[in-house]
């Protein structure tokens, strides 16, 4: 990574750190129950399934792609669990959890194929489409009942366990985090991932297979899903196929992009990204302590989705116009 580049990156962190900061600072104002411990760990938690969801959107999002069947993904996987347990097939939680990991993995996977292998348009539409597919499996595995978890300790381990109040779920966001921070930035598939991304032209000079490296960018991005979806059901108790059409998707794009992501591709890091998410867990718990109408809330949040694209094209412009100055 060039000096420019850390200096860049250096420059995002401050930013989405001091809007964290100055967030975290006005709603301790507005509100004494904000900094309560209990409250922060409960942001912490609230942070541990857009952070999952989230590192797969980065993924795509650095190689130019988008995933909109994230949430979706999550859900459905958390359905699948809850049909298995419905019809009395296993509650063993190992086996639940391996169902759900493969199964999320599996519709990343196809994701993946595609749009390399079927070269269908951009992936906004495969995924989309994907997207509105798993809301209709959720809701058929599960007969749109919601369904209870309740006994199985084992599968609500990773969503509901503590450590002197600290969530569990957040300390593994963390380890998959560092792991993938190390992935992106000190292995050869990490360089490919950001030149599939940045220039096909040179990653396709380069020998890089772009058709296998993208697959693996989605179906890494069902896997995360598949995480988040077991994360939910530790933090809820149950699954219900409704919520495959929550704005999960777009609280992830937020995040990436205001952690310093771009819809061009070939940016964004994990720090950025954990940045962004935890400013999206902030307002929402900010949110639901002011008593703000759900209204208002999806009114603010869209503005801040808004504001994120629009720092996306702004910091674009500026990139684009610092490297023609530069060649004068």
């Amino acid at each position: 990574m060039t000096k420019t580049k850390k200096s860049s990156n250096l420059m995002t962190y401050a930013g989405t750190f001091g809007a964290l900061l100055i967030l975290c600072i006005v709603l301790t104002i507005a509100t004494p129950n904000f900094f309560k411990y209990s409250n922060l760990m409960s942001v912490l938690k609230q942070t541990s399934f857009n952070a999952l969801v989230s590192t797969g959107m980065l993924l795509c999002l650095i190689t130019a792609g988008i995933d909109l069947s994230v949430g979706a993904n999550a859900t459905f996987c958390a359905c699948l669990c809850g049909m298995l347990v419905q019809k009395g097939i296993t509650e063993n939680s190992v086996v639940l959890l391996i169902i759900a990991i493969v199964g999320g993995t599996f519709v990343g996977w196809v994701n993946g194929m595609m749009l390399t292998r079927l070269h269908l348009p951009h992936p906004f539409v495969s995924t989309l489409g994907m997207k509105n597919v798993l809301w209709g499996v959720a809701l058929i595995v599960t007969g749109s009942q919601m369904i209870s978890f309740s006994g199985i300790d084992g599968i609500m381990w990773l969503g509901s366990a503590t450590v002197g109040g600290f969530p569990i779920s957040f300390i593994v966001v963390l380890i998959i985090y560092v792991i993938m921070h190390i992935l992106l930035t000190r292995t050869s598939l990490g360089r490919s991932i950001y030149c599939c991304g940045g220039n096909p032209e040179a990653a396709r000079l380069s020998g890089i297979n772009s058709a296998n490296v993208l697959t693996f960018c989605y179906a890494l991005s069902g896997f995360m899903a598949a995480l988040a979806g077991i994360v939910s059901i530790g933090r809820s108790g149950i699954c219900n196929g409704a919520n495959a059409n929550q704005p999960y998707d777009t609280d992830a794009i937020a995040a990436c992009i205001i952690g310093g992501a771009s819809f061009m591709g070939g940016k964004g890091t994990m720090i950025g990204t954990m940045l962004g998410a935890l400013i999206i867990a902030v307002l929402r718990n900010g949110f639901a302590l002011l008593s703000v109408s759900a209204a208002v809330q999806q009114l603010a949040l869209g503005l801040v989705i808004i504001g994120a694209v629009l720092l996306d094209v702004t910091r674009e412009r500026m990139e684009a116009k610092a490297r023609r100055l530069a060649t004068k």
